[in-house]
């Protein structure tokens, strides 16, 4: 009777160590299905971030297209109405008038001057919209050793060397 009441008891305490187990695998389950969402989560933000990045490149590429356009519109308009000052100037020559060939250069060199002016804008544009120009360009103030010495925006002195590059002088120099 002690052997059986002994194996009874082994029994009841074999099952409650099992039943400890499987809470813990439960709970290691429960970790991994949390992993997993986590997982999911950082992969759909990534994909997020990389469609915002795309759509911005493509915005930017689309503003910078829209802008060669209207710089090459401007430039084909400069050019039609620079033919038809110089239709105009030949039909007065053809008609006899008094107009001098002198006169007739100027005109074509203002019409000229016209375009490069319009292109000439039109192109800054663009060149102030993505880079900036310094102020002021920098001043040659001596020489040194046979080379100008040039004065920069923040008053640093520097010539340029035998290779391109500069080379700033101290104030002893």
């Amino acid at each position: 009777m002690k052997k059986l009441l002994l194996f009874c008891l082994l029994f009841v305490f074999s099952t409650t160590f099992y039943a400890q187990e499987t809470k813990v695998g439960k709970a290691v389950d429960k970790a991994a299905v949390k992993t997993k969402k986590a997982a999911k989560d950082v992969g759909k933000a990534t994909e997020k971030a990389a469609e915002k990045t795309k759509k911005a490149t493509k915005k930017a590429a689309e503003k910078t297209e829209k802008a060669a356009e209207k710089v090459a519109d401007k430039t084909k308009k400069a050019a039609k109405e620079v033919k038809k000052e110089s239709k105009e100037v030949a039909a007065d020559v053809k008609a006899g008038t008094k107009k001098t060939a002198a006169k007739v250069a100027d005109g074509t060199a203002k019409a000229a001057d016209k375009v490069a002016s319009k292109a000439k804008k039109s192109a800054t544009k663009i060149r102030e919209s993505n880079e900036k120009a310094p102020a002021k360009p920098d001043k040659v103030t001596g020489t040194y050793n046979g080379k100008k010495v040039y004065t920069g925006p923040r008053g640093g002195r520097y010539y340029i060397n035998s290779n391109g590059n500069k080379t700033y002088l101290s104030d002893d120099q």
